[in-house]
């Protein structure tokens, strides 16, 4: 009889999620329950699913409101009746159009409107009114022969209790974005929407039977059949299964070729492996489909990354979907794609920032906009976000808000109200608050998709799915991950720069080589690798250099162990040691150097966890796969993933292993398998990081170009400016006559894109250079103004950065003129002329000029100094005691240096005490790091940019020294001189 429940999938209106309603119902013995969930069906597949191991008759439908306003509720007759709903509803949601008072003509699905907001004259066949119990006094004395088969049960469900309906009323103030005092009664779920037993339900309605009989009709009329074990992805490529396998076969062997060449048995062999499994398992599409992407970017001069578990495939590495040898580093292609795998597999493959648009644009338009979608996710409430919404619906001052949801532990002891928001917030905690999109994943489906969900069209403008890659899983649909990075970014354009400054070609993906390159090997072995990807941040670097990492498998390794598990865990540091002293490891037991061997008994991959579970514990690799993935948060069952820990404590008993070894081993599972990576995904990132190596070793200037018009990385840009400096570019300010939108390079001069100044509107940082390429140099002020349009407010701030230096012109030489000529009035572009008339000329007296004058004028409007040098701007001479280059000469002594502020490291220690870690570079551009240990120095020292003086005692790790602060200063600079 309910055909009207929420959950919490109804956003900041239902209170409990699926399980739980499930449970509800099964406790009040109901036989049917109908999820309406207003205005999405994200957890009808879920729901389904629940509702048969429960033995439940499952009903799915929506619930269509608008402005917060019931319109009527939908309910599925069956699958079709599922889609049209659906589709209706994505119908108004892609057009962005209101939902309409009166649905589509459904022929599948029904439809009941709320008592008193329809004439029964007009209802059609499948269109019902439901009533409510405390409704019915409203049909005594009214003829019913017209409402007799059209009145159906309706006792929606909101809320378990009455702290359920309190909690519910503070979501609907948090939804209307309200003080609670001011909600509205009708904005506000009846206090009756909780479930009861069904028999009580139909003693509310004992004098209208006839109400109940149409309910239980309607109810028997409805079926769903939700196959969860069938895959919902596209299924062909070409026209039937036997030609997909063939093509499959005839791209991995045409790629075999170019990777191994034509006599490598072992290829070969691994190769006729991986069909069998692929095509058994119904794959050969997913693999097409994946290279028919990369091929259509490829010949569009797109780079990509692919990476992931998929890189264990050596027929994704031979139809160069990755750039990851399996056979190379031993990588077992089960881990991607095995019979026993209980969720499916994908490829995550990483485009450029500003190509993904592009690659999802030929993704939409071959497959279609009924078949094609993003795949979505939905952010949850968590404490401080939870925190600060319910206080502001109870009007708390924002400076109490701050120390609320910064500091809840010192507060919400304080009066009554804190307690009561510290009790609804920990009821909303992992609630869902909004639906979004995924970071990468995209679906390509055999049917409509509207057979599985509705469509949302968030501001990214690509219609997404209403529910998450959980549910994807559930549903099995195999998503792409298609993803965007700016470090391929830097490759892409640097090679392309290269090819335009140099006119070298270079085949970046010819991986062999670069991995054995000696020069490349020697640039990561010194640790100087700003601006390459994943091996920049100072812990890396400083990683790198503690292993003396010179060589492809050592980076493989180092990007999986520089994650924060294993480093939290203390077998970073092991690794360290035993990398050097290999001779001296003592295995925790047997079965840890049988298996670990390779990564001196650590655990360093996701396959490291898997082989322990598997062989010091007897899981089979189905549970240890499961175990891994709920580590990670990537799986939802939480008395599966408890069945799997006891069976690893039970199955190292029985296996006679040692109860401390066992905890031991326990221990760094537990505490390493959440972050780690797969060794194949190690193995892509060490593959990135060396095609970075190899551009910034034999082409710094042009890859550090690269790296500045790319915006991305771990620095700000003015460090990697820095670095270009250092690699022998000439650092030049914008130039109207030379400078593009980005920045460019021209043989060693590197023109500072307009793109990097502070206020410029972006149609100037675009027209400048167009207009230039199109009708040639600017002559002079006035026709530099005249050609552009140029207000006065935009061409001050090319003055003030010498960006019109052409003129031979002092800037307050054109700044004079320009108000002369501008004064306040917008510039106006003339028809064209036949001759220019001669620039005027003004005899102006000597105006003075300083260097510090046009530092001061960069810094405001690039962010970074160009004409001088940071610590020129110092008030003091004073450069250091010692440099970054000598440093391991002073280890165990105090020394004082000066350091230009690069970035820094919050970390809090196990008594919740801040520590620090720093970057800094000296007066020579190298760079050095340092330790602030709590209370050595002041509890946040970092005062922002610029020069600071350190006292600190020179400490050295496995050959790489750094500083332990004690004292520690922020430098003041010369005042700007025109003030």
């Amino acid at each position: 009889m309910y055909l009207n429940c929420h959950s919490w999938y109804s956003l900041r209106y239902g209170t409990f999620d699926i399980e739980r309603l499930v449970e509800l119902a099964k406790l009040n013995k109901i036989e049917c329950l109908t999820l309406t969930d207003i205005n999405n069906s994200t957890g009808s597949w879920e729901f389904v699913e629940k509702c048969e191991k429960a033995g439940i008759k499952p009903l799915v439908g929506i619930e269509f409101r608008r402005d917060g306003k019931l319109l009527y509720i939908g309910i599925a007759k069956n699958n079709e009746g599922f889609r049209e709903l659906n589709e209706f509803l994505t119908t108004y949601n892609l057009s962005k159009n209101e939902l309409p008072d009166q649905p589509a003509d459904f022929l599948n699905a029904y439809i009941i409107y709320p008592l008193g907001s329809r004439d029964e004259c007009l209802l059609k066949e499948n269109e019902y009114i439901g009533i409510r119990a405390t409704e019915l006094n409203k049909l005594f004395g009214k003829p019913l022969e017209r409402l007799r088969n059209k009145l159906l049960v309706l006792h929606p469900v909101t809320f378990e209790n009455k702290q359920g309906r309190f909690l519910h009323a503070h979501l609907r103030a948090i939804d209307f974005n309200t003080l609670f005092s001011k909600l509205q009664k009708e904005d506000v779920a009846l206090e009756n929407e909780f479930m009861v037993p069904n028999e009580e339900l139909q003693q509310q309605f004992r004098s209208y039977l006839f109400i109940l009989e149409n309910t239980q009709r309607l109810i028997d009329s409805c079926e769903l059949n939700f196959n969860f074990k069938e895959s919902k992805n596209k299924k062909l490529f070409t026209e039937n299964a036997w030609q997909d396998q063939e093509l499959l076969r005839k791209y991995a062997y045409d790629g075999m070729i170019y990777r191994y060449g034509n006599n490598s048995p072992d290829a070969k062999k691994r190769i006729e492996k991986e069909l069998a499994i692929i095509n058994s398992q119904g794959f050969a599409a997913y693999f097409l489909i994946t290279h028919d992407m990369i091929s259509y970017t490829r010949n569009k001069g797109f780079y990509h990354v692919g990476r992931g578990s998929g890189a264990n495939s050596i027929v994704a590495y031979c139809m160069q979907i990755t750039d990851v040898d399996p056979l190379d580093l031993d990588l077992y292609f089960e881990r991607f794609l095995n019979p026993k795998r209980s969720v499916p597999p994908d490829f995550d493959i990483d485009y450029s920032w500003d190509q993904r648009d592009a690659v999802h644009e030929y993704l939409f338009n071959k497959y279609g906009k009924d078949h094609t979608a993003l795949l979505g996710t939905v952010s949850t409430f968590q404490r401080s976000a939870a925190i600060r919404e319910l206080s502001k619906v109870y009007g708390l001052p924002k400076e109490e808000i701050d120390e609320f949801a910064d500091f809840p532990h010192k507060v919400w002891d304080r009066n009554e109200l804190t307690r009561k928001i510290k009790r609804l917030s920990e009821s909303m905690m992992n609630m869902p608050n909004q639906r979004s999109i995924h970071a990468g994943g995209v679906l390509i489906a055999e049917k409509s998709l509207t057979y599985y969900t509705a469509l949302d069209l968030p501001p990214k403008g690509l219609p997404t799915v209403q529910w998450d890659m959980y549910a994807a899983e559930t549903i099995n649909f195999e998503k792409y991950d298609i993803l965007s990075q700016r470090g391929i970014g830097h490759i892409k354009e640097a090679v392309d720069i290269i090819q335009q400054n140099r006119g070298v070609s270079i085949d970046i993906h010819n991986v062999p080589k670069l991995k054995n390159d000696a020069r490349v090997k020697q640039q990561l072995k010194s640790g100087d690798s700003i601006g390459c990807f994943y091996v920049e941040s100072p812990a890396m670097r400083g990683l790198l250099k503690k292993l003396h990492c010179d060589d492809y498998l050592t980076l493989v390794a180092a990007s999986s162990i520089i994650r924060p598990g294993v480093a939290k865990s203390g077998m970073m540091r092991q690794y360290i040691q035993r990398y050097h002293q290999p001779d001296k490891i003592e295995y925790l037991h047997p079965v840890m150097k049988e298996q670990l061997e390779e990564t001196f008994g650590v655990m360093v991959y996701q396959e490291d966890v898997l082989k322990v579970c598997h062989h010091y514990a007897g899981l089979d690799l189905a549970d240890a796969d499961v175990l891994r993935r709920a580590m990670s948060g990537k799986y939802r069952s939480k008395a599966e993933f408890e069945r799997i820990v006891q069976r690893f404590f039970e199955g190292s008993k029985e296996l006679d292993r040692p109860d401390d070894v066992t905890q031991e081993v326990w221990r760094q599972v537990e505490s390493f398998a959440g972050y780690s990576f797969s060794k194949a995904h190690s193995a892509s990132y060490a593959v990135e990081s060396f095609q970075s190596l190899y551009l910034k070793t034999y082409y710094p200037k042009e890859f550090m170009v690269a790296v500045i018009n790319n915006f991305g990385g771990f620095y700000r840009t003015w460090v990697y400016v820095h670095e270009a400096k250092k690699a022998g570019c000439v650092i030049l300010n914008p130039c109207v006559n030379e400078s593009e939108r980005f920045t460019c390079i021209k043989g060693a001069d590197v023109y500072l894109g307009f793109i990097h100044i502070s206020n410029l509107e972006s149609k100037y940082a675009e027209l400048i250079p167009q207009e230039r390429e199109k009708h040639g140099p600017y002559l002079n002020l006035e026709d530099f103004i005249t050609r552009t349009q140029i207000t006065l407010e935009q061409i001050l701030l090319l003055i003030r950065l010498n960006a019109l230096r052409f003129t031979r012109k002092t800037k307050k030489e054109l700044l004079w003129e320009v108000y002369n000529y501008l004064g306040h009035q917008k510039a106006h572009k003339d028809e064209p002329r036949l001759f220019n008339p001669p620039a005027k000329n003004y005899q102006l007296p000597v105006l003075e000029h300083s260097m510090l004058e046009d530092a001061f004028d960069e810094m405001e409007l690039l962010g970074f100094p160009v004409t001088m040098d940071h610590f020129d701007l110092l008030q003091t001479n004073y450069r250091g005691h010692v440099f970054t280059r000598d440093l391991i000469n002073h280890v165990g002594k105090k020394v004082k240096m000066l350091g230009n502020f690069v970035a820094y490291k919050p970390v809090k220690t196990v008594k919740k005490e801040m520590m620090y870690f720093g970057t800094f570079f000296d007066v020579k551009g190298d760079f050095f790091d340092t330790t602030h240990f709590p209370g050595s120095t002041p509890e946040m020292p970092f005062k922002g940019g610029g020069c600071y003086l350190i006292l600190g005692k020179v400490v050295e790790e496995f050959g790489f020294p750094s500083l332990e602060v004690e004292k520690f200063a922020k430098l003041p600079t010369v005042k700007d001189p025109r003030y």
